[in-house]
């Protein structure tokens, strides 16, 4: 599958031996015939710190902003978990496109979203999907979704302060804990979602998500009601960033395994939850 694939361009690339920068720095370190690509800084860290602005709302003087916008959002209710999304990848005001996939598939049990940089959020969690597979294949079981959200969180705590952009989510079900929900970002916060707290909101829309899953969210709804809930949530996000948008994504989690509904334009959602319709 796909999503199980090494990609096309890793870490590993065929250099001659010695390799320096104009400065003379090594720029590579080798294991064998192949070579691991390394910064040509001598502090990766502080060259990101120094150069990249965070996406906040102060650059800094900073050269290269990240200008980041979407909405994901994924709640636990009685019957599974749901996952609705955005399509819209944006740098600022550019509209990039609006047909982002931002749900990842690690496996057939198990959901991740994408909010941050993209690139960051496909490689690290096409990665975890490896990850995930060398451990079934090891221990003859699937891994839980405790054990995939924490494999993720350690890789984002060993590259903490390298200029990584991931604010995702990692879901799914387990014979050990059932239906679970964490939330994970490049700084290595990792948090679980509780009977108190049992839906995570990630993005720049994720305030107006939040605003209607605090007022409408019910742990007893049936299948068909939450996903209601997950659309209408993504509407009002939609229609009040001007950074999300474009078509709403929606996935059902269950014991059998994820599904994928017929995607729906905020367009049409307009015409059901706008102007309080619904």
């Amino acid at each position: 599958m796909d999503f199980l694939k090494a990609p096309p361009r890793g870490l590993l690339r065929q250099r001659g031996y010695g390799s320096k920068d104009a400065f003379g720095n090594p720029v590579s370190a080798g294991l064998g015939g192949d070579r691991f690509e390394l910064p040509a800084f001598a502090n990766p860290a502080e060259f990101v710190r120094s150069h990249f602005s965070p996406g906040t709302y102060e650059d800094n003087g900073k050269r290269v902003k990240f200008d980041k916008g979407t909405t994901t959002i994924a709640f636990k209710y009685k019957n599974g978990i749901i996952v609705a999304v955005d399509s819209r990848a944006s740098q600022g005001p550019y509209v990039g496109s609006q047909t982002v996939e931002k749900v990842i598939p690690i496996n057939d049990r198990l959901l991740g979203t994408m909010a941050g940089g993209a690139a960051d959020c496909l490689f690290w969690q096409r990665n975890l999907g490896m990850q995930a597979r060398i451990y079934e294949l090891k221990n003859k079981e699937p891994i839980s979704v405790a054990a995939a959200s924490k494999l993720l969180a350690n890789n984002m705590a060993y590259y903490r302060g390298m200029g990584l952009s991931m604010g995702t989510m990692v879901t799914g079900w387990d014979k050990s804990q059932g239906f679970e929900l964490y939330y994970v970002d490049n700084d290595a916060t990792r948090l679980r979602a509780t009977e108190e707290q049992p839906f995570f909101a990630v993005g720049s829309g994720g305030t107006y998500a939040y605003g209607i899953l605090d007022t409408e969210y019910k742990w007893d709804m049936t299948t068909e009601e939450a996903v209601k809930l997950g659309r209408k949530a993504i509407y009002h996000a939609t229609y009040r960033d001007a950074y999300s948008g474009g078509m709403n994504n929606v996935y059902v989690v269950t014991k059998e395994g994820w599904e994928k509904l017929e995607p729906k334009d905020v367009y049409e959602l307009h015409e059901i939850y706008g102007n309080g319709k619904q």
